[in-house]
């Protein structure tokens, strides 16, 4: 069944609030453009890419109430399925304009995404490694801007930009058993929001359980503290190399 977190969000959408909606653009908008423009294969612009993306997003909170969650849907193939329509309307369209002729818009076919479906198909790795990027980033971007600015800048470089202990400690002239404190208290918020995310945007219990495959264990030891810092980083960056690309899309 879907948890409270996700069903409260969806409800939100379905009320046009205009932060839920923002919440969501932010962090999945960057992965629905890029697999649009991967689908597009230069058939279609970025303008039009950025169009579909918003309309995908749209149709999400629309098609919400036929999602059966005893079938196993994802919600990264929930947002796929969608963005297939959107994509494949969009083609059909322009086909018969060149026609000469209108097209009658598709109906959504969502029953191939469910995993007990003949025609079922699984998404792509990297398109499911994105999404999950994309909700680690929205965690660290939730944390900074709840977290006192020293101690962010402080996770920032320590964690994200990887400096060492004793630089942030003589950068801020501080001591470096100040800096660990600091940074600690900082995982653990990252650790509780991510928690938060992933209840939010997860259908299934595989979803659910993605953090402790990527390394990112919510309910550590000491010693998984390093592992989980490091795998922030490394999501973080590929997340962020994702949006320069993105950003520099719709500069185009």
């Amino acid at each position: 069944m879907l948890n409270n977190l996700t069903t409260n969000f969806i409800g939100r959408l379905r009320c046009r609030d205009e932060a839920a909606w923002f919440e969501l653009w932010e962090t999945f908008g960057p992965v629905i453009r890029a697999q649009l423009s991967k689908w597009g294969k230069g058939r279609i612009g970025s303008e039009t890419v950025r169009d579909l993306s918003q309309e995908t997003l749209a149709a999400l909170s629309n098609s919400i109430d036929t999602y059966d969650p005893s079938r196993g849907a994802r919600f990264s193939t929930w947002l796929l399925a969608i963005a297939k329509h959107t994509l494949g309307d969009e083609i059909d369209r322009r086909m018969a304009l060149k026609r000469g002729r209108g097209v009658k818009a598709l109906n959504l076919e969502e029953s191939w995404m469910y995993a007990d479906h003949p025609g079922a198909r699984s998404p792509d790795g990297e398109y499911e490694a994105s999404v999950f990027r994309a909700k680690v980033e929205a965690a660290i971007r939730m944390v900074e801007r709840n977290c006192d600015f020293t101690d962010f800048s402080i996770y920032r470089m320590r964690v994200l930009e990887n400096v060492s202990g004793k630089d942030v400690a003589q950068r801020l002239g501080t001591s470096e058993p100040t800096v660990s404190r600091r940074l600690s208290k900082v995982r653990d918020m990252v650790r509780e929001r991510l928690c938060e995310v992933i209840a939010t945007y997860s259908f299934t219990e595989e979803e659910h359980a993605e953090a402790e495959r990527n390394g990112l264990a919510l309910n550590p030891t000491n010693a998984d503290d390093a592992l989980f810092d490091e795998a922030i980083a490394e999501i973080y960056h590929t997340q962020q190399a994702l949006r320069r690309q993105d950003q520099a899309s719709m500069m185009e």
